[in-house]
């Protein structure tokens, strides 16, 4: 029996990929968790012995300065009359004889012995696969249930979902799969291990085992952009001034790309050179379309591109999926339009910048047009433009040009002054009867900014306001009061 313990711990651990101490272990536990049925209260340890297997039972008692629990702590003078140098914390271990594992206490220790194997497992698989987060790996089907396809590792099992298949994409039972270990997560019912074949780092892993110039460095993928099953932008750029790095990425004849293409089952790959030019960066992410003009607008971090009429539907792809792909790729909003639609536009923004010039400046029309014209289309181009630059203009002296700057910062400094004493707009002044969008702005203005406000403002207060008679404001002054409980 004791020898069939041993043979018996050996082929679980075998089993379970576990080590054999840690089946030992578990069996002592359990032993002494089915002890406690026959010897109730007493501290019991089990042991058995890693070279026979025999199995030994002891009751422990340990040397305490206060006795609580008299059956199993023992007083100092006692320890003493057992060991003459017995001290507090010295434990006494007595031989118990054998216990026979009834039904009951082997079931119990059976499911001691799986709970342990089980933490084991669990601890074992997060061990083995959390440091290959972000690799490829490869399984067997195991089944597939409501979509959801389970992995056989080996060692573990890992579960890949229906989002995380590219389209189109189906597996049965004992096909062979390779995908992106995305994530391991351990949980109270185990550990989860997420592989997926959707992911960007999927092409990313795909292209390093490919392209040996990315796997030693000489070329860095620097962003990817994929709409799994259908396409994927790739930007790389070259460490090396004698390595292409499109080229190298493509492989001769296109062998290293269309490898990673028969991987993705047809997936279309675009590779693009990056480059920190973000005009040329964007031209590139938007190919196969032929851009005309680009307009950066790095306040908003937003890029307008104006494209042919016969190239708008390319820039933009099926379902926008061009333009948005370029988008992710560069990180920037990108805008299409065609160079019709563009200089409507432009010609649209220049008549308002003419118009804010002659009123904000006040300048006249001819005046207003030659700084269009120049490329000053803000009064805050105009303000804070190197003197030189607005004086070089034909026609314009620098005592002019010094005039025209004053004025635009001026304005500015207005307009900062009145957002600065402008009241935040509540709802309790929005609510109130006939109260429009326009008239809170102008009340706003005035820091009135709420009820409250407009109900301690007199008519008089109001001078000025635009688009409401006399009467009216006198009657929103009485709903604001009426609101704020002056006449209950």
């Amino acid at each position: 029996m004791d020898v069939q313990m041993l043979q018996v711990a050996q082929a679980v651990a075998r089993e379970k990929g576990v080590e054999e101490e840690l089946v030992i272990d578990a069996m002592e536990q359990a032993i002494k968790t089915a002890a406690r049925r026959t010897y109730g209260d007493k501290h019991v340890e089990a042991t058995i012995d890693r070279e026979t297997g025999a199995m030994e039972l002891y009751h422990v008692r340990t040397v305490v300065e206060d006795v609580e629990d008299e059956l199993n702590e023992l007083t100092i003078e006692e320890g003493r009359e057992l060991d003459a140098d017995a001290e507090i914390g010295t434990e006494f271990k007595e031989s118990l004889p054998p216990i026979e594992l009834g039904r009951i206490a082997a079931q119990t220790a059976k499911q001691v012995i799986n709970q342990k194997i089980r933490e084991a497992e669990r601890d074992r698989v997060v061990a083995e696969y959390e440091p290959r987060v972000g690799e490829l790996i490869t399984g067997i089907v195991k089944r597939v249930e409501r979509g959801n396809v389970y992995v056989d590792l080996g060692r573990g099992e890992a579960v890949m979902y229906r989002e995380d298949l590219l389209p189109r994409e189906s597996y049965r039972q004992g096909d062979r799969v390779r995908a992106y270990l995305r994530e391991v997560r351990n949980q109270p019912k185990g550990p989860l291990v997420f592989v997926s074949r959707s992911d960007a780092g999927m092409v990313q892993r795909l292209f390093e085992q490919e392209v040996p110039e990315i796997a030693d460095g000489l070329v860095v993928i620097q962003a990817i952009a994929r709409d799994p099953g259908s396409r994927t932008k790739i930007a790389v750029i070259s460490n090396d001034a004698g390595v292409d790095p499109v080229g190298a990425c493509v492989g001769m004849r296109g062998a290293r790309v269309q490898a990673v293409v028969n991987e993705l089952h047809g997936e279309k790959i675009d590779i693009i050179e990056w480059t920190p030019d973000m005009v040329t960066f964007v031209v590139n992410a938007l190919a196969p379309a032929e851009v005309d003009r680009v307009l950066v607008d790095e306040e908003n971090n937003t890029i307008e591109v104006a494209v042919a009429e016969d190239q708008l539907a390319i820039a933009i792809g099926r379902r926008g999926q061009n333009v948005r792909l370029a988008s992710e790729l560069t990180g920037w909003s990108i805008e299409i339009m065609t160079a019709g639609e563009e200089r409507e536009k432009r010609a649209t923004e220049i008549d308002a910048a003419k118009a804010m010039f002659q009123e904000a400046l006040d300048i006249d029309e001819d005046f207003a047009t030659l700084l269009c014209n120049e490329g000053f289309v803000s009064l805050e181009n105009l303000a804070y433009c190197a003197a030189e630059e607005l004086a070089g203009i034909d026609a314009l002296d620098k005592e002019t040009a010094h005039e025209l700057q004053n004025r635009a910062r001026n304005v500015l400094l207005q307009q900062e002054l009145g957002r600065n004493e402008r009241a935040e707009i509540e709802d309790s002044l929005l609510q109130l009867p006939d109260m429009t969008n326009e008239l809170a702005e102008q009340l706003a203005v005035r820091k009135i900014g709420n009820a409250e406000a407009l109900a301690d403002a007199a008519v008089d207060d109001l001078e000025g306001v635009e688009g409401v008679s006399r009467e009216q404001l006198e009657a929103l002054i009485l709903a604001a009061r009426e609101a704020c409980g002056w006449f209950d």
